[in-house]
């Protein structure tokens, strides 16, 4: 089994003083939600082998702030995930093949991290499904299960999400996904 763990960037700034959007930084909420995700993923078991951030500062930014949850995990900083869309995701997800981590991370960002976290799971979590369909939010995580044994073999409708979660649904009482 190979885990896939999709994480969107932490709430930023709405501009940047360089006025180029790869420059935006995490705002106040966007330091104090990414701890609070690192340090839930830590307390369930969701640490990764590999994580595959973007290079924009507020995708390393949140790396910063989850990584010291995972200290043995390899990362590297992947230029194409700016503004990647579900295609190309998929293709730099089959690529870490190359280096067959059990578990992998993705920092990055919407419309393609959402949309690939849509498009992955062919079932799982019935009320992370439901609430993922509206939107990935900032610092959002989807969990995502494939039964498979090599990273080139996953496609879409091919998972199984296991965990959706956000700072906002951290903050909830539990609710069952059988309802």
């Amino acid at each position: 089994m190979l885990r896939l763990m999709l994480l969107r960037h932490a709430k930023t700034e709405r501009d940047a003083t360089s006025g180029k959007d790869r420059d935006r930084r995490l705002d106040p909420r966007g330091r104090d939600d990414a701890p609070v995700m690192a340090a839930w993923m830590a307390d369930n078991g969701y640490r990764a082998d590999l994580a595959l951030v973007s290079t924009a500062t507020r995708a390393q930014e949140t790396w910063a702030l989850v990584a010291p949850v995972m200290p043995h995990c390899l990362v590297e900083s992947v230029d194409e995930l700016y503004h990647a869309g579900a295609t190309e995701l998929l293709g730099i997800i089959r690529d870490a093949a190359a280096t067959a981590p059990r578990s992998l991370l993705i920092v990055a960002h919407n419309p393609g991290l959402h949309e690939l976290a849509l498009t992955l799971p062919a079932r799982g979590d019935k009320a992370g499904l439901r609430a993922l369909i509206n939107n990935l939010p900032t610092t959002g995580l989807a969990v995502i299960d494939f039964d498979i044994e090599d990273w080139t073999e996953v496609s879409f409708r091919t998972g199984t999400l296991t965990q959706f979660k956000s700072p906002k649904l951290l903050q909830q009482p539990f609710a069952s996904d059988t309802d």
